[in-house]
């Protein structure tokens, strides 16, 4: 059975030998509601821009490590923002209804981070979401990193880093908070690795936390500015 491959191979979701770690994780996924990941879905009518983003657990030095990116800050859309590999899907990524998804998220992590998609095994993937302010219908599909790879910046016009956070980090309290955006919307943030994350991956990864069970009570009227280091 074939885990991940290029474009024209086929490509499955296998739970086939997965660490005992990730059963929450499994778990969350097979039984979380769309409503219970965020209060923007994609449109009724169909409209909005189809693309995916690879949510990769690791095993590193600490234990679990979600893989991450920040965008180069001269980026037109989400400039310097730290986020999982992604984007649009591509007429060869197939069906978005289908494993198009599956086949975008790993092209766009490869294209982004240089990692290699044979050694990701998907496991999971989320109900589609939508963010609002890009028009983007993003579906979260989830990998095991089976085989690590090395990864880093592929092109410096597009991805000003790319690091692996630990579970723990994510899950400590000191480093959690809450971002008010300057519209009013407020959102979960988390204070890692030098980086600010917030928006949509850190809601995504709030409540992968929240429905895997690994979320300890943290302060949420602590808030930061998403112009926090200048």
């Amino acid at each position: 059975m074939t885990h991940a491959s290029n474009a024209q191979g086929s490509v499955a979701l296998s739970k086939d030998g997965l660490p005992d770690w990730l059963d929450p994780v499994v778990r969350a996924v097979e039984t979380v509601e769309p409503v219970q990941l965020s209060r923007f879905l994609p449109p009724a009518n169909g409209a909005g821009r189809q693309s995916a983003v690879l949510i990769l657990f690791g095993e590193g030095e600490r234990g679990p490590e979600l893989l991450l990116m920040e965008r180069a800050s001269s980026l037109r859309s989400h400039a310097g923002q730290p986020s999982f590999p992604g984007g649009a899907l591509d007429p060869e990524d197939g069906d978005p209804q289908g494993d198009g998804p599956l086949r975008a998220a790993l092209r766009e992590a490869e294209e982004e981070t240089g990692l290699d998609p044979s050694g990701v095994q998907l496991f999971g993937v989320l109900p589609k979401l939508y963010i609002p302010v890009s028009g983007f219908v993003v579906t979260p599909v989830l990998g095991w990193w089976r085989e690590p790879t090395p990864v880093g910046v592929v092109d410096p016009n597009e991805t000003a880093r790319v690091f692996t956070v630990p579970v723990a980090d994510l899950t400590d309290p000191d480093n959690r908070a809450t971002t008010v955006h300057p519209s009013g919307h407020r959102g979960p943030a988390f204070l890692v690795e030098s980086a600010l994350v917030w928006g949509f991956t850190a809601g995504i990864i709030d409540r992968l936390l929240h429905y895997s069970g690994w979320e300890r009570p943290w302060d949420r009227d602590r808030q930061v500015p998403l112009d926090w280091r200048s």
